[in-house]
Formats: C-alpha cells, structure tokens, sequence
C-alpha cells in the first residue's frame, strides 16, 4: 500500500511510524500484548463465496451461484473472532464475495465489535440502502470500501456483469457519506477502465468520498483468464501512475486520501518524481518508504481467512502449496505466530530468494520485490520477477 496523498504532503513522521508499529490496540488484553514481536495482521477474512455479482476479475470465483459447502460456521467465526480479539489484531476486514449476501453477517460483525476489534468491509455496495448505512455504522464497522471499476456506467456494468450495478454502488457510497460512515471508492484498473481514473478521482472528491484506492489487477481467480491482454502496458502504468501523482499533488490531503495497492514499486516511482522535483517532503517519504520497505506485507502484516477457514499470506494466494493451516486445526494466532512454518518463512524470507530484475534491482529494499502472485503467474516461479513492474522507469538507484 503506498499511500500517495500522504507521502506528498507529509501526513506522517518517521517518529510517528516507529510508534504506530510498536503501540498496541488500547483495547487489546495487556497481558497477550506485553511481548511487541507477536505478529498480529491485518486479516482480511472471505467470509462467504457467494455474490450478487459476476465480476471478470474476482480473485475468489464468486457468483451469484456458487455453492457454499463446508464455509465456517456462525460458532467457527465466533471462536475466530475469539482468537484474534486475544492477540490484538489491528484490523479485520470482512469480504467475500459479497459480505451482505452472508445471513449471519450482522451477528459477526456485533460480534467483533463486542470483542474490541477494528472492523471494516469491501463491498460492491449494491445492497447499501440508507437503512443498510445506517446499521454498518451501528454494527461498529468502520470504514465502507466499495469497488467501482468505472466512471462511464457502461464500463463498471460490464465488469461488474450486471446492468444497473454502478448507479446501486453509487447510492452505496451516498448512503455512506450522508451518515458521516467513512468510505472509500476502490478502482480496479486495466485496459478497459485506465483511462477512467481521472474521472473517478473527481467523481470521489465530488461524492464527498474521502478515499481513493487504485488496486492493480492481479492474476488470481477469474482475473487469470485473460490477464496479460488485460493488464496494462509500461507506458499506460506510467501514464496512470502520473495521473496519481499529479492529483495527489494537488488535492488537499484533508479532502481525499490517494493510494496504490498491489505493486509496492509505485513507492519507488513516487520517490523519483519528488526527487526529479526537488519536492519538500522527498527525504520524509524516502525514509518511511525504507521503514516499510518489506511494503508486500503477504504473509507478516497482512493475513488470509478463506470461507473455510484455510489461512494464506495473502487474498490472492489461494493455492494448495501456500496454505498456512486452517483455523479449524490449529487456532490462527498459533500458526501465525509459529517460527516452524514453512510457507510464512517463505514469504518472510522474500528479499532473501528474489529472482530476475526484482533480485538484482538497486531499490528492492524499498519495494519488497513485487508481488510474488505475479512472478508466479508469468515464470510458474513465485521468487521471480513481477513483470508488471515499469523497471526502466525505476532502475536509478535512490538516496536520502
């Protein structure tokens, strides 16, 4: 996650990073955080596979029809919720699917706010009517992500597959922002909708809506098919990447929050353009950039439940051979924090067995090195390079 908006207008200290990572959830039982080397995630938990929509890039395959046999229990969820209550985590995010379209959802979600956790959800925001709004900032959520893959109707619809879906997400976000419930709109971009991303900008600022969240596509679930005619090329990432630049720039940061998901290298193009630019904050943002500069945090600070209890590093790592251990086995907190672990070590170690341009690249200790679904998808090898990555935009090596 490079936080844009932030990094430009100097929203955040060195001083006030080091604290945020070491302070713990006032809410969290003392005694369970008194050790600060306890790894508590943000989880991002599917809690259900089925959807109202079909979407061309779903990373989880859901569908209207999509069977749900053997998804946790509402008892499984609640001796979840539990364990990750205990050990403090920082955030829980409900997704699916679609989370609304879950029966118990609103049981779990008071329930997580019984227990003292941060909860948020990602939605498409078609079932957000006024009443919905309302009983999200009632339930204790948060902050409301809606997926909008459009700022032309047609655009979103089809990605969406189903007629009507943008002007429904777009009463979601209203519905949110007329209560004061905080939300966010969360782009998708690829070949059909780049071009959008200015409009959907000013479509945010316009709404109210106090945050925008570029996600790059990702080859996982349905999103496979097709993904190299549909990811972007270099010259259209640079072109979008520039798009944010410029309106993270000039904004008030107070207004909107600008961010990328899914490629910690745009941390790096953003370096070059402050420097190029003799920007202010340049050594600031250098600085937090080095400190999380592991910015793919699959499998550290960031964690994956899927509607059957089968943790993984990331959401979009679903596959047999990264399995952490299923939560009906083995309590999350313990695999998590388990130093035997196979798969965590891997992606821990990541920097360690980097492959191609990410392994030899002068700036890999402040991206990470990609992300590794996209090595695999593209070299069957998860250590290799994520060929998304501009590289001759970012080769030059970075200083203080």
């Amino acid at each position: 996650m490079i936080r844009f908006t932030r990094l430009l207008h100097g929203k955040g200290t060195v001083s006030q990073a080091i604290k945020h990572r070491l302070s713990a959830p006032v809410d969290a039982p003392t005694e369970v955080l008194a050790f600060t080397d306890t790894r508590r995630p943000v989880i991002f938990w599917n809690i259900t596979n089925k959807c109202n929509l079909t979407c061309s890039h779903c990373y989880i395959n859901a569908s209207p029809d999509a069977e749900r046999p053997n998804e946790l229990s509402t008892d499984e969820c609640k001796a979840f919720i539990d364990d990750v209550g205990k050990v403090g985590v920082p955030l829980l995010l409900f997704t699916g699917g679609e989370p609304l379209v879950r029966p118990d959802f609103w049981e779990l979600a008071a329930y997580a706010k019984g227990k003292g956790l941060r909860t948020v959800i990602s939605t498409n925001g078609t079932l957000i009517t006024e009443e919905v709004a309302q009983r999200l900032k009632d339930t204790g959520i948060q902050y409301v992500g809606v997926s909008l893959d459009g700022f032309d109707p047609k655009t979103h619809d089809h990605i969406r597959g189903q007629s009507g879906a943008f002007q429904r997400a777009i009463e979601g976000l209203k519905n949110c922002v007329e209560i004061g419930l905080k939300s966010g709109i969360r782009v998708t971009a690829h070949k059909s909708n780049y071009k959008e991303v200015p409009d959907i900008i000013d479509m945010a600022i316009e709404l109210g809506v106090p945050r925008f969240c570029l996600y790059w596509l990702v080859p996982s679930g349905r999103g496979i098919e097709g993904y190299l005619e549909n990811q972007l090329t270099e010259a259209q990432v640079k072109e979008t990447l520039d798009v944010l630049y410029y309106k993270a720039n000039e904004v008030d940061p107070d207004v909107i929050e600008i961010l990328t998901v899914d490629a910690p290298q745009d941390g790096v193009y953003l370096l070059n353009r402050m420097k190029e630019e003799n920007h202010p904050e340049y050594e600031n943002a250098y600085k937090l950039l080095e400190m999380t500069g592991d910015s793919c945090s699959a499998g550290d600070r960031v964690a994956n439940v899927d509607p059957v209890g089968n943790v993984y590093p990331c959401q979009f790592s679903q596959q047999p051979d990264y399995c952490v251990g299923n939560i009906r086995e083995t309590l999350f907190s313990e695999m998590w924090n388990d130093p035997s672990n196979e798969v965590l070590n891997k992606f821990r170690a990541k920097k360690n067995n980097l492959k191609g341009i990410c392994g030899v690249c002068p700036n890999k200790e402040l991206c990470g090195g990609g992300c590794r679904i996209r090595g695999l998808n593209q070299h069957n090898d998860i250590w290799a390079e994520d060929s998304f990555c501009p590289y001759d935009l970012l080769k030059k090596p970075l200083t203080k």
